[in-house]
């Protein structure tokens, strides 16, 4: 499925090359600043646009302004080549105008998210996915008060996740799947926007510990926490009320009754499956009429599966290896 932050990376990508207002045009201080991220990155073949003869705004990767100060350098983007190396320049905090950054399929691209970002008071997005970065997830990234989008997807960040994050209020999405990262999810996430927190991505982790029931008090769009070690009950994220559109828990250790949930009526995805989830389901889920996924295999469900015009989509995959689940698709009760 496309994550948000692979949808605005796409739109970047589209908007690559130069406007014609801006081609030709290059801020002096910007070029010092890009020409030190080149020699940082070992002056790899993404760069053989990016030389001293050119005006920085023609290079392959920059996005220029025509708009601030006759076109400052607002978008930053180095995408998928296997054979660049080194470590994300501190260069890249001295571009201040800079909006977009995408550090994208990268493998060479080691160690840890330069400090100097913080300088960076316009930054909307910060794609960093698919590379090697590793050690904590820096705590300094709420102080970014400007971030919308921040995609730590498929990195070999480790430690836990700092709970500083709940800083950023204007924050649509957060990918931090697909790493390495242990400890609790932060009570702080509490904190987050209430009416619109981000879409939170933490799957394929190593995260352990209960849901902060606190989590229950906000309108979640989209939550992915499938594939870690959480256990406990995180009923609090359901309610018939709420707007949430996805919600993946499978792949856990969570214990809750199902039978006294109630399911967002705007669900299009719903994954349960691999945990120790008990009680029936409900009937109200044949309420949720735009459910395109649904998963409560090997759990410890029992009772009829009620009859309706959603779980009569899904076959019996979706709810095999139960307790004592029955009725159609399985054997009769």
């Amino acid at each position: 499925m496309e994550t948000p932050s692979f949808l605005l990376f796409l739109l970047l990508l589209l908007s690559s090359s130069p406007s014609p207002t801006t081609a030709g045009k290059c801020n002096k201080s910007d070029k010092r600043a890009l020409l030190a991220i080149k020699a940082s990155l070992n002056n790899g073949n993404s760069f053989q646009s990016w030389t001293n003869a050119s005006a920085c705004c023609d290079w392959y990767g920059i996005e220029c302004d025509p708009g601030i100060a006759d076109g400052r350098v607002t978008g930053l983007q180095i995408l998928t080549n296997p054979s660049l190396s080194g470590s994300i320049p501190s260069a890249v905090g001295d571009l201040p105008f800079l909006t977009n950054i995408i550090f994208h399929k990268l493998p060479g691209v080691v160690g840890t998210i330069p400090p100097s970002l913080t300088r960076l008071s316009l930054l909307f997005s910060l794609l960093l996915s698919w590379n090697s970065l590793s050690g904590p997830i820096p705590a300094f990234l709420g102080q970014i008060p400007s971030l919308f989008d921040l995609d730590l997807s498929f990195n070999k960040f480790h430690g836990s996740i700092p709970p500083e994050l709940s800083l950023l209020q204007n924050l649509g999405a957060l990918h931090l799947d697909r790493n390495q990262l242990t400890g609790s999810i932060p009570a702080s996430f509490a904190h987050f926007n209430k009416s619109s927190p981000p879409d939170l991505y933490l799957s394929h982790n190593n995260l352990s510990g209960e849901v902060p029931p606190e989590l229950g008090a906000l309108a979640w769009g989209m939550i992915d926490l499938s594939r870690n070690r959480l256990s406990g009950d995180p009923s609090v994220l359901f309610g018939e009320a709420k707007p949430t559109t996805n919600i993946d828990l499978s792949r856990n250790l969570f214990v809750f009754d199902l039978s006294r949930v109630t399911f967002p009526v705007n669900l299009t995805l719903l994954d349960l499956n691999h945990n120790q989830i008990t009680g029936s389901i409900p009937a109200q889920l044949n309420q949720v009429t735009g459910l395109v996924v649904f998963n409560v295999s090997y759990n410890r469900l029992c009772g009829e599966i009620p009859v309706g015009v959603v779980t009569a989509n899904f076959g019996s995959d979706a709810y095999f290896h139960n307790k004592c689940l029955c009725g159609s698709p399985l054997p009769a009760c």
